[in-house]
């Protein structure tokens, strides 16, 4: 169960926030091989100081994202993941892409519980709540 944070030091409206989560959701789908029923986002919204990246300028909008991930995808797959998502950060949240950092860390599956169960190792094609 990926839980997948943004932290950006703006304010986004509603229609915005939609878009971005699906295209978050659907894109971890695509190139992690799984499901999406079990993928968690979380945005979280700050004001214009409150985040920074020592190459931006202070009044510059920022993008930190961290990434929860169950272990067994490749470099190249969390290299893939993590384009794209600056790209869809570019896109939609218009955050230049030199202000964006990305952090990945990976969990044994056992370290995700739903109500239903606990995660397992992650598998390719895999619906994890199937």
């Amino acid at each position: 169960m990926p839980h997948l944070q943004f932290e950006v030091n703006k304010k986004l409206d509603n229609n915005t926030k939609d878009k971005f989560v699906n295209s978050i959701r659907e894109t971890f789908s695509q190139v992690m091989d799984t499901g999406t029923d079990h993928i968690a986002i979380s945005i979280r919204e700050y004001d214009k100081y409150n985040l920074t990246i020592g190459r931006a300028n202070p009044t510059d909008d920022i993008c930190l994202m961290n990434l929860d991930i169950r272990e067994g995808r490749t470099i190249e797959k969390r290299r893939e993941l993590a384009l794209r998502y600056m790209a869809i950060v570019n896109e939609l949240l218009q955050i230049d892409n030199r202000n964006q950092y990305i952090t990945f860390t990976q969990h044994t599956g056992e370290d995700f519980h739903l109500i239903e169960r606990y995660l397992a190792s992650w598998e390719a094609g895999e619906d994890p709540l199937a």
